[in-house]
């Protein structure tokens, strides 16, 4: 019997949450994501000090801010990565920039840029975006430029919509925030098939399956593998080091339970999104609002962090 792992990978594609290289070579996902609290763990760990001089050492010759040298940084795991999985790579734009659309293009478009520079071809790399409404714009115009992009901290299925209306290339919805919200506000525990972050992957993964959106879903943050397994057939999964040896040790059997030649049955009405009704639902929905304005600030709290090491050894 094959381990749950490896019953996972042959019906989603599995991604690696993380941006320490050494559990991706052990756990082989086809592609990986890294977004700031990543960066800023793996930066202090001994073994990538490498990459973490090679940007300082940068920096200093190039006069850099410390803003560009943190980039640059991102963009060094970033190429390390995918000499590792045969996929895609996720790096992210500063959180800090949530809500700058112009911004946002131009720091992207540096990216895009510094991976180039390196031999890598922007179809190894997805620029990670939050998805604010400022940040799906961006990703608009990236993604008619030929610039693959995955929205983040997505709670809601306006936020979804907006992004399947523009052709993003991927959404990352957030199933163990949304979970951590609602049991803190509901005062009870959830089955994974009652956990309320499930449920909101599987009605987006239905809602872009009856409508013919093309943008790929990818469960993600999750907090145990209950909820990844409720989600087997998703297209894709991120899925953190620990949940994967879980599953890599587990040698029962996985039962797909996304398909998508009958997911689109059960979808959502069709929505119209344009800015108000997106504000809108958004302000509606408390925990969609909470917690994208929560992992931005956490995502920001980790950026400043890691800029202040930076400027510290500088």
């Amino acid at each position: 019997m094959q381990n749950k792992l490896d019953q996972l990978k042959a019906m989603t594609v599995v991604v690696a949450d993380t941006g320490d290289m050494e559990s991706i070579r052990t756990f082989q996902p086809t592609d990986a994501t890294t977004n700031p609290s990543l960066i800023l763990k793996a930066a202090q760990m001994p073994a990538y000090a490498g990459l973490v001089d090679e940007a300082v050492t940068w920096g200093k010759a190039h006069k850099a801010s410390v803003q560009a040298i943190t980039q640059r940084l991102a963009v060094n795991f970033g190429s390390e990565l995918t000499k590792i999985v045969p996929g895609r790579v996720s790096t992210e734009v500063d959180a800090d920039l949530s809500f700058n659309t112009s911004e946002t293009l131009a720091r992207a478009r540096e990216i895009i840029a510094d991976y180039a520079s390196r031999g890598v071809d922007k179809s190894r790399v997805l620029i990670k975006i939050a998805s604010t409404w400022e940040g799906i714009r961006a990703a608009e115009i990236l993604q008619k430029e030929g610039i693959d992009c995955n929205l983040t901290l997505l709670f809601s299925l306006a936020q979804a919509a907006a992004c399947g209306d523009v052709g993003v290339f991927l959404i990352s919805p957030f199933v163990g925030r949304i979970l951590d919200w609602h049991v803190k506000n509901d005062g009870k525990t959830f089955s994974a098939e009652e956990d309320p972050g499930v449920i909101s992957v599987r009605s987006i993964y239905a809602y872009f399956r009856a409508y013919g959106i093309k943008t790929v879903v990818m469960g993600a943050s999750f907090r145990n593998t209950g909820e990844i397994e409720a989600l087997a057939g998703c297209d894709r999964l991120t899925i953190s080091p620990q949940l994967l040896d879980a599953l890599m040790k587990d040698e029962g059997t996985l039962v797909r339970r996304l398909d998508p030649a009958t997911a689109g049955k059960d979808a959502p009405a069709k929505l119209s999104v344009d800015e108000n009704s997106f504000r809108f639902a958004l302000n509606e929905d408390a925990m969609a609002t909470e917690k994208l304005a929560e992992g931005i600030r956490g995502f920001v709290k980790d950026l400043r962090t890691l800029r202040d090491i930076i400027s510290q050894r500088l």
